[in-house]
């Protein structure tokens, strides 16, 4: 008997490290200090030039997103997903990023399926300008489905900390600008998935949208990287506050950054709700409340700023690019009122 008869093959695992090590290395931004394989990463911020950095992390996944990449047996955009959860989180409080680590657990290692996923991670981190300092794989038989894996991440930001991002300056009169998701993202996969394949019975092949695009890409479009996209509006503008919407939509995560008796007054109509929101509520018979607490409904990311200000935000952001060869788009969906009662928890308000 040995390991590899009990399902874990080491010699795999080492090559696996010998494929992806440079593709990590290519990540590397300034501050990353190359000591790839011991058992730490290192980051110095002593050549950042901070007055008074405060370190901003956040940890994600990708949920049942991975589901779609087995069976679609595409693995090279999923690791954007992952940084794009992390880093779109620590975003929200104005953080520059700094390095990501990844987890990998699977039930077998492919040495060629790992290295497309470290591709996808590695590329989610040139977007966010971010070094991919290191990560684990961890190889678990009869843990996992034959062939499946699960992903989490870890990044870290920095910020100066009388510049950090926390929703507290938002008061009435305030507007609210959204940016445009590329899709689901990676939130509400099991219910679409449900719908998609259970009760429109498609498989991962068939064309879901008008325009032809199949199940399998739609619904593994990349989630959009807004890091770059906060740093460039940070040092031109005020920013209030910021809510990545994940799970919990529009009214569980916006309320999160609302100071006490505020009221968020989000206009449903200002927006055009993308093909792909409108066919998963017609077929899979969704109430309105339950629409808008699952999924993103278009929108990824949304501000709070100066009423003053919010055209000239609108303006910059529609005219900002990103990889992927599209074009972010932002709209005014609301403004920010005062609760009528005295005192009272926040509230978002879906109109």
């Amino acid at each position: 008997m040995d390991y590899k008869k009990a399902g874990v093959n080491i010699e795999a695992g080492k090559k696996a490290v010998l494929d992806i090590t440079s593709i990590v290395k290519s990540t590397y931004t300034k501050g990353a200090i190359d000591n790839f394989g011991l058992f730490g990463s290192l980051f110095s911020i002593g050549e950042l030039n901070y007055k008074n950095p405060v370190l901003v992390s956040g940890t994600d996944g990708v949920g049942t997103k991975l589901k779609v990449a087995f069976a679609a047996n595409k693995h090279d955009t999923i690791g954007i997903d992952l940084v794009a959860m992390s880093i779109n989180d620590i975003a929200c409080l104005g953080a520059k990023p700094l390095f990501f680590l990844d987890y990998i657990s699977t039930s077998n290692l492919n040495t060629g399926i790992i290295k497309e996923i470290v591709s996808g991670i590695a590329s989610g981190c040139k977007e966010a300008k971010c070094s991919l300092l290191g990560g684990e794989m961890a190889e678990m038989p009869s843990f996992y489905q034959s062939g499946e894996y699960d992903l989490a991440g870890f990044a870290v930001g920095i910020a100066e900390k009388d510049e950090i991002i926390d929703g507290k300056e938002i008061k009435e009169g305030d507007r609210i600008i959204g940016v445009a998701s590329s899709g689901l993202h990676s939130n509400g996969y099991s219910l679409a998935r449900k719908i998609i394949f259970e009760i429109m019975g498609l498989n991962i092949n068939e064309p879901l949208l008008k325009d032809g695009r199949t199940v399998k890409d739609v619904l593994l479009e990349p989630t959009v990287i807004y890091s770059e996209l906060v740093q460039t509006l940070k040092g031109k503008f005020k920013i209030k506050g910021i809510a990545h919407i994940t799970g919990g939509g529009i009214p569980e995560n916006l309320v999160r950054i609302l100071p006490v008796n505020t009221v968020a007054e989000i206009d449903k109509h200002s927006w055009n709700l993308p093909e792909l929101f409108k066919l998963l509520k017609e077929k899979g018979g969704l109430d309105e409340a339950e629409f808008y607490r699952v999924f993103n409904t278009g929108i990824g990311l949304i501000l709070v700023v100066e009423d003053g200000k919010a055209d000239e935000i609108i303006s910059l952001i529609n005219d900002t690019g990103y990889s992927y060869s599209k074009h972010f788009k932002s709209y005014n969906i609301g403004n920010i009122t005062h609760s009528k009662r005295v005192i009272g928890e926040p509230s978002v308000n879906l109109i």
